[in-house]
């Protein structure tokens, strides 16, 4: 078997490619490579195996450059997961080794693999998430009939709110659902990533009909909104937003309700409410109630000078209350400035 270094934003066949493994995911599309690339200067480092025209191997890194947190290669940034695609634990570690001895030509500090604890069942685990898929039908209320009580009345309470919800495909509808994101990573003490970054998800993604916005309105004004990427037959929940005043009016259930009857509608099969951390015991609650298949995700860091799989030693950031008490405007410049360095 051969290793190629395929850099899937100057091949045109990319997509195509992937076609032909059932392995592959939204994350290893040419379009949310290109929106890495474009927004943050990322540079694609692709190693594949290919055979008869078939995919049968990919390890999906992106090389991260940062005169704040060092050089090193991240499958892939700002992706809930990114797992190795192989046929087969060989191929596996043929990719492995392949990457490895790239990055220490390159100057690496370590490699990060999002997910593959099929192929890494004895490795140390840098962190642990949990992921929620649900399985689709074109039945909805069989569909719904799997939420959780909860889940269903508060669906039912935003709609005797008057709380409606529309999905868009526009760059306004976009911009719109920025505007309440960086509300909310304000309220969790985090920057919101450049606006730059959704303009390139709406120009790859969104305006391609690879994805979707719901965006929830009450009384003229939007109060909650979520951004869904499209792959085959599976949706992706990416990112979510409300406004907090206005949560009693539970605008989020309604438009997950609604981006889920429209995959429904639209032959998806599988909705991911993408990843969630073990200690975040409101999402996990929230995305619990909606009938889903719970499984783990583990991300893996090899340590190019140790030789070895290491745990994740980063302590919980402690700027969290100065992000919390920044104003908007603010923050934007902060994430500007950060983000690309965090990967």
């Amino acid at each position: 078997m051969n290793v190629s270094v395929i850099n899937p934003l100057q091949d045109p066949g990319w997509d195509s490619l992937l076609e032909t493994s059932d392995q592959t995911t939204f994350f290893h599309t040419s379009a949310w490579a290109r929106g890495l690339s474009e927004s943050y200067g990322y540079a694609p480092h692709y190693f594949t195996v290919v055979d008869g025209g078939k995919l049968n191997g990919l390890m999906a890194l992106m090389a991260i450059k940062s005169c704040l947190t060092g050089k090193r290669g991240v499958s892939l940034p700002f992706s809930d997961e990114c797992h190795p695609v192989a046929k087969d634990q060989e191929t596996f570690e043929l990719l492995l080794n392949e990457s490895i001895a790239y990055g220490r030509r390159s100057g690496w500090k370590y490699i990060e693999i999002r997910g593959g604890t099929d192929f890494l069942p004895n490795a140390a685990s840098a962190a642990k998430h949990y992921v929620h898929t649900l399985e689709l039908s074109p039945d909805e209320s069989g569909v719904s009939r799997r939420f959780k009580p909860n889940i269903r009345r508060n669906i039912h309470k935003a709609e005797k709110e008057g709380v409606t919800v529309a999905i868009e495909r526009s760059r306004d509808a976009v911009a719109t659902f920025y505007d309440l994101h960086c509300g909310t990573r304000r309220h969790h003490g985090l920057p919101p990533q450049p606006w730059s970054f959704f303009a390139k998800i709406y120009e790859h993604i969104i305006a391609t009909g690879k994805g979707f916005v719901a965006l929830a309105g009450y009384q003229n004004r939007w109060i909650a909104g979520a951004v869904y990427a499209l792959y085959r037959d599976q949706a992706i929940y990416k990112y979510g937003a409300s406004d907090r005043r206005l949560q009693h009016l539970r605008p989020n259930n309604l438009v997950m309700w609604e981006a889920i009857r429209w995959c429904c509608r639209h032959a998806v099969r599988s909705f991911s409410f993408g990843r969630t951390e073990p200690e975040n015991e409101g999402l996990l609650q929230f995305k619990r109630g909606w009938g889903a298949s719970e499984s783990a995700l583990n991300y893996y860091r090899y340590d190019l000078r140790g030789n070895r799989f290491v745990a994740d030693t980063t302590s919980a950031s402690k700027l969290n209350g100065i992000f919390r008490r920044m104003p908007v405007p603010l923050l934007r410049m902060a994430g500007n400035l950060l983000y690309r360095h965090m990967g």
